[in-house]
């Protein structure tokens, strides 16, 4: 089984950037990014596993980076863009050889990873691992700073997360037996479970402040319509979504009642996803179904970049045109418009803009 190379952080001279006072964001909170392909800015790049969880190679990256970055989009991620408004720079990958300063946090997004420790095992970083990364970290600013200046920083850092898709997509698409072994209802509970403990985790270490995406809409993916009668939506995927996202919410606000201080902000990227797919020229694109870049129908075949199993795949000229990018992943352009209401938009209970200024 492939193992995820272990990177050992030694942090020097790590610098808290001077709070700024008024009406403007805080300087010095901090970002952690936990999760998956929404959020992984190239940490995949640096384990060992195979291209179907790498996007290290052209034309990845091609609308905003010039290079692939590792990042599956044709631009940049979420996280890029939260940074951005937060006034941080880019939040580096945390296995990116060469980082030994957290100054401004890390990013231990992993693509293909899921809550489920079972969820693309071997080949990916899976989320309780990277909360024992998250925590050799966490000791370092400890040694680094002291408990008292380490704790203020911890406590007044953002913690994103993106998870759930992978729990249910390959699972639920390829009928492995890990879920037909419960209920629908059963399944989701151990994912919510398995985030729980991972929240709970960063909770103990300090954090207090945390985003979350809902899992979006995978049954209408293009690289899961691709394998159905009539290129049709799956609504056995698009069921169990639904059952996450409920219970997603319910935990939140259970976990909001329990945990002192805990504060939250949960982005429905499941309904913008959805209207953009049924009314993409109101958002500004021309297309919402068929991937850029890709082959097949809706270019469903996840062939972008020629290095997975199908090496033939062709790439629309404009980017910006089509809501994904590839057959999993939407293009820069819809990723800000999720950023931007993520961060400024009508989010309950918090928008992320609120919990930086917090």
């Amino acid at each position: 089984m492939a193992k995820p190379i272990f990177l050992v952080v030694v942090v020097l001279c790590l610098l808290i950037p001077t709070p700024t006072h008024g009406g403007s964001v805080q300087q010095a909170s901090a970002l952690f990014i936990f999760g998956d392909s929404f959020f992984d800015p190239g940490n995949n790049n640096y384990i060992n596993t195979t291209s179907d969880f790498q996007a290290n190679q052209w034309p990845y990256g091609k609308s905003y980076f010039n290079t692939p970055t590792g990042r599956f989009s044709d631009g940049r991620l979420i996280p890029d863009f939260i940074a951005e408004y937060a006034k941080l720079p880019l939040i580096p990958a945390y296995l990116e050889p060469g980082n030994d300063e957290y100054t401004h946090g890390a990013n231990f997004a992993s693509g293909g990873a899921g809550a489920l420790v079972d969820s693309h095992a071997g080949f990916v970083v899976d989320l309780h691992t990277q909360l024992r990364h998250f925590n050799d970290l966490a000791n370092h600013y400890k040694q680094n700073l002291g408990d008292t200046k380490a704790g203020q920083f911890l406590s007044t850092a953002v913690y994103l997360f993106s998870c759930g898709s992978n729990d249910y997509l390959s699972p639920v698409a390829n009928n492995h037996s890990i879920y037909y072994q419960h209920t629908q209802e059963q399944y989701v509970d151990m994912v919510i479970a398995n985030l729980t403990t991972v929240i709970k985790g960063i909770y103990e270490a300090g954090g207090r402040k945390y985003g979350f995406l809902t899992v979006p809409p995978l049954g209408c993916w293009p690289a899961v319509r691709l394998k159905q009668p009539g290129n049709t939506c799956v609504k056995q995927i698009d069921d169990i979504v639904r059952l996450h996202n409920q219970a997603l919410a319910r935990q939140l606000e259970n976990l909001e009642k329990q945990l002192e201080g805990f504060m939250f902000s949960k982005f429905d990227i499941y309904s913008s996803i959805s209207d953009r797919m049924k009314n993409p020229s109101k958002y500004g694109f021309k297309e919402g179904e068929t991937a850029c870049c890709g082959s097949g129908p809706f270019g469903g075949i996840y062939s972008c970049g020629g290095m997975r199993r199908t090496k033939e795949y062709q790439v629309c000229d404009n980017a910006s045109e089509y809501l994904f990018f590839d057959s999993y992943h939407p293009n820069e352009l819809a990723t800000r418009q999720f950023a931007e209401m993520f961060w400024n938009g009508d989010v309950e209970p918090y928008n992320l803009k609120a919990l930086f200024e917090g």
